[in-house]
């Protein structure tokens, strides 16, 4: 017990790195109970941490214990508070085609239709006690030019959000839940324009930024046409829709997926942008830059662009963790102080837990935060090292070689740490995931976001496209690698999935890796061994069955699966198959007796 409280004290200003650790625990704890829990027994866990705290106050083992107790528990209770306020009606069954009426609230291009998402609607033969808060519809057809405030009326088939494909695979009901969306489906014949945006207070604000992201997202595909014009929208507003599918297969392939997630990278080269051309340009300027804290004002003009931009990008998960962290960064400028930490993530981390608690099951969450964990990891050690170094900085051309090896070495740190998450989520692993990088990379920071960001200042005055066809050529030049790179023998590897406890072990070995410094970090190495083992350790089912009997699968004796038809259950299908390592075209078709 001496050695483990002197060890925990070398370790003192790391202890505060763990409580977004135990905050996901008891997050985590609660999504795996089979069943809701009474209502008192987080509340209950915080106060019971709470007195063994102040009774254990004055040794620092008993307090550390009372004090991880205490966070589990408020995990643990936060998502149990945060599941109980959203509920809301969910369809039973089926329903139409049925007359549906309701104000849109997004508006999603994808290719050949749109998919809209409709609040408050009003559904005929639906009582409204039974009626969901949200549903969300796919238009086929000639439709009219629909904005998010708009009242619409559509005839439609609706159905309740559909389960899981498969045990483990992705959770469309669970999202949709916190999502209060209650019912998918899609229209019959085209909608009709009942009455143009009326709102107040937040609700109009939230109107107009979903018009502002869409006129943007118009603007952009019409200054830019085909494939290069969707992806440059992705990268502007977020919406990847428009994308076509097997373009989309490529990047992902190709390990260039991140890309497009509008998250760090991207963040932070629209602050950085900002923050160096607005203080350069005031540089230029000697008794403004004599006089005045230019770099504090390139520090609060970059604030507030990051913060329009992740607006304007949807502030999905990884763009909310992304401006959190830009934000204490430029807020550290103002006040003189060193921003970019560990300690850093992990209040980014708490703060998104907190207020979002379903968040720590997506892949969004676990991808972005196993990414930056592990790069700020890694990089505390290099900062290290250079104080040591007395070689002075680099110049020439031995810059341009250490801005590449950043590069690489960037990509294989978060691609070996996001790599266990994306197998588990998508069992799909870019072997050459690192030579796509070396090249988009760059080519996406130097050139495609700079361009980008002067098509955003040149928006108001209708001479974006002077921005957006150089942007076009940099987007052009990286699906070219995606397509280059992915079309290699063996690109792609399919991996079968892991099981959840092979998941968390990975997870935890990594975080204790990562946030210790002392020599007690390299016990993390028996988790990620673990964890690893686990995907030897997982065994595939041998017979799988979907909800309305009409595919099946069996595993044969050599361990493929083969499928009762392939006329239909096309998406469960390649769920199964993917889930087991297999590609869903080989797949052979069961004869009788098989």
């Amino acid at each position: 017990m001496h050695g483990l409280k002197t060890v925990l004290n070398r370790e003192r200003e790391r202890w505060v790195l763990w409580l977004p650790v135990f905050l996901g625990l008891g997050i985590g704890f609660y999504f795996a109970l089979p069943g809701e829990p009474p209502i008192w027994l987080g509340l209950s866990g915080v106060a019971g941490a709470a007195t063994l705290g102040w009774l254990g106050r004055r040794r620092t083992v008993p307090l550390m214990a009372a004090l991880g107790l205490g966070i589990l528990a408020l995990g643990f209770t936060a998502a149990q508070w945060r599941t109980l306020s959203i509920a809301a009606p969910v369809l039973d069954n089926r329903l139409g085609p049925t007359g549906v009426t309701g104000q849109v609230v997004g508006v999603e291009t994808l290719p050949g239709a749109s998919r809209v998402t409709l609040e408050r609607p009003r559904i005929a033969r639906l009582s409204p006690a039974r009626t969901p808060h949200r549903v969300r519809l796919r238009l086929g057809g000639n439709q009219p030019r629909l904005i998010p405030g708009d009242w619409i009326r559509v005839r439609a088939i609706l159905s309740p959000p559909p389960p899981p494909a498969a045990p483990g695979a992705f959770d469309f009901q669970r999202q949709s839940y916190f999502r209060q969306l209650g019912a998918v489906g899609f229209s019959l014949g085209g909608a009709t324009v009942e009455e143009h945006p009326r709102a107040e207070g937040l609700a109009a604000f939230e109107f107009a930024l979903e018009r502002l992201r869409q006129r943007i997202t118009e603007r952009v595909v019409a200054g830019i046409d085909g494939t290069p014009g969707a992806i440059a929208a992705a990268l502007m507003t977020g919406s990847r829709g428009a994308i076509p599918p097997q373009v989309m297969a490529n990047i992902r392939d190709s390990g260039l997926a991140h890309l497009l997630a509008i998250s760090g990278l991207h963040i932070g080269l629209v602050a950085g942008i900002v923050f160096i051309g607005l203080r350069g340009a005031l540089a230029l300027v000697p008794p403004l830059a004599l006089r005045y804290p230019i770099k504090k004002w390139a520090a609060v003009a970059a604030l507030f662009g990051a913060f329009a931009y992740a607006l304007v990008a949807g502030a999905t998960v990884p763009t909310q963790r992304a401006f959190l962290m830009i934000g204490l960064v430029l807020l550290a400028v103002l006040f003189d102080r060193r921003g970019l930490s560990m300690r850093l993530v992990a209040w980014a981390a708490f703060v998104i837990l907190l207020l979002r608690p379903e968040s720590l099951l997506g892949a969004s969450f676990q991808l972005s935060f196993a990414a930056v964990v592990a790069l700020v990891a890694v990089y505390e050690v290099v900062r290290d090292r250079r104080r040591l170094d007395e070689s002075g900085p680099p110049t020439g051309p031995r810059r341009a070689l250490n801005y590449l090896g950043g590069v690489g070495l960037t990509t294989l740190i978060a691609g070996s740490a996001t790599a266990p998450f994306a197998v588990y989520h998508f069992n799909r692993f870019a072997v050459f995931g690192l030579a796509a990088n070396l090249v988009a990379v760059p080519v996406t920071a130097l050139w495609i976001m700079p361009w980008a960001v002067v098509a955003f200042l040149l928006m108001p005055f209708g001479l974006e496209s002077l921005a957006l066809a150089p942007m076009g050529l940099g987007i052009e030049l990286v699906v070219r690698v995606a397509d280059t790179v992915a079309a290699w023998p063996g690109a792609v590897t399919l991996v079968p999935a892991m099981p959840m406890w092979g998941l968390a072990a990975l997870g935890l070995g990594g975080l204790w890796l990562c946030l210790w410094r002392c020599r007690w970090r390299a016990w993390g190495l028996a988790g990620i061994a673990a964890g690893l083992a686990g995907v030897a350790a997982a065994t595939p089912p041998d017979l799988l069955v979907d909800g309305g009997g009409r595919l099946m699968a069996v595993r044969s004796a050599s361990g493929d699966f083969a499928v009762s038809t392939r006329r239909s259950g096309r998406f469960n299908r390649g769920v199964w198959l993917r889930r087991v390592g297999q590609e869903s075209r080989g797949a052979a078709v069961a004869q009788p007796g098989f």
